[in-house]
């Protein structure tokens, strides 16, 4: 990373629903982006799904209709990740929430980019200084958490690992401002600030669901018409995926405790397949991208 923090060229490493909305944000905030994937056809389909944002983002007049074909230019898939990592001034890793995988990628990662390129992994929970362990240059990695989908939730939850420089946490919060996004900056602790928090929200209204509290939607209107979140936490867990919910859940009981311990019926409807909106079933149905009660 240059010491101006000229942030032009960034490699998104994972096409998926994370990889692919951060690939928007950084687009549209003019950014040349390579999106990577393993195989082609997944990264291609990323840039599809960008696509089909950027243009329903025009539709709502998020976004003209200039500004979104410029954006989908800047834009570039590929299957090769030394090929995604060249001449650029960040890297972000969106793959999927495991620590072996993520640890795998940062021990290449390094050598596949500048000396100077900050180094980002979107984890929602698990350890950034582990992540950090695995790489060449663990001073220059550090969690850009953001939150689904990218392109609406400005929020950026940095993360700073017990190897992380003081220039890099520099760095990170100057590509926040070049991206748009409102930030925190917060220690590597398990869960963070915003996933344990928020984990420990939707599990208890999952609680609530089980023992017969409340109907979906009325617990949902609990929140956004009582403290006026903007989605209540059992939707939230739908687009969010009830899969990785239960995979941050349970990794909050190994690190943190009982609180945490997922429902019962958090297991079952995972095991039935019912991942929310990727499934087109959860704690709602999901019709066309809308949300429809059960």
């Amino acid at each position: 990373m240059s010491n101006a923090y000229d942030f032009q060229r960034i490699a998104i490493l994972g096409a998926g629903t994370m990889g692919h909305g951060i690939a928007h944000v950084a687009a549209v905030a003019g950014m040349e982006v390579t999106l990577y994937d393993v195989r082609m056809h997944l990264a291609e389909r990323g840039v599809d799904r960008m696509t089909a944002n950027l243009e329903e983002s025009v539709r709502r007049g998020k976004l003209s209709s200039e500004a979104a074909v410029a954006a989908r230019g800047r834009v570039r898939p590929t299957d090769s990740m030394e090929d995604a990592c060249a001449n650029v001034d960040a890297v972000i890793e969106a793959a999927p929430e495991r620590l072996d995988l993520k640890c795998e990628i940062f021990s290449r990662v390094a050598q596949m980019s500048p000396s100077e390129a900050l180094l980002g992994t979107n984890t929602s929970s698990l350890p950034i200084t582990e992540i950090a362990s695995s790489c060449a240059a663990p001073g220059r990695v550090i969690g850009l958490h953001f939150f689904n989908p990218p392109y609406v939730l400005t929020l950026l939850e940095i993360v700073r690992a017990v190897q992380t420089t003081e220039a890099t946490i520099d760095a990170a919060v100057a590509l926040a401002e070049r991206l748009g996004r409102d930030y925190l900056v917060t220690s590597d602790t398990p869960g963070f600030a915003t996933s344990r928090l928020g984990v420990a929200l939707g599990l208890e209204a999952i609680r609530m669901l089980e023992t017969g509290v409340a109907h979906v939607a009325d617990i949902d209107r609990a929140m956004t018409l009582g403290y006026r979140h903007p989605m209540g936490p059992l939707m939230l867990t739908d687009q969010v995926g009830l899969d990785v919910r239960l995979a941050i859940a349970e990794h909050l009981h190994r690190e943190v405790g009982e609180q945490f311990r997922p429902p019962a019926l958090l297991r079952q409807m995972v095991r039935a397949g019912l991942l929310g909106r990727k499934t087109g079933e959860g704690f709602y149905r999901w019709v066309d991208g809308k949300a429809v009660a059960r």
